[in-house]
């Protein structure tokens, strides 16, 4: 929390975070060395903070979708609410990314069928 008892700006980034973290874990190789040539990158990242989220007990509700999927980019949006309130909303640009060859890299059909699964 911030000094005005909300959530401090930096949390929403976390929320963001894990969920996308979520979403695409079936996406996520299991040996050590195809993850590296198999991950994402975010490329950039919007927040948009509309109303102050004051601590409380009750727990708030990501959701989250994906927007124009193309063969090495797409983008992940969410809203941080409840069901009267839209705290924030975000949008990620996320690319594909080979950190071996230190490059952008085109999704292998299987990912982006995953990715496309969350499209509204």
């Amino acid at each position: 929390m911030d000094s005005n008892g909300h959530v401090n700006s930096g949390a929403y980034s976390t929320y963001v975070e894990e969920t996308r973290i979520r979403m695409f874990s079936d996406l996520i190789p299991s040996d050590p060395q195809e993850r590296l040539t198999k991950n994402f990158f975010v490329f950039e990242q919007t927040i948009q903070f509309r109303r102050p989220l004051v601590y409380r007990e009750k727990p708030v509700t990501v959701e989250a979708w994906t927007e124009d999927v193309g063969a090495a980019r797409f983008v992940a949006c969410c809203e941080i609410r409840d069901a009267d309130t839209v705290y924030a909303s975000s949008r990620t640009l996320m690319a594909g990314f080979d950190s071996i060859a230190n490059r952008v890299r085109r999704f292998q059909e299987s990912e982006r069928e995953v990715i496309a699964s969350f499209m509204e």
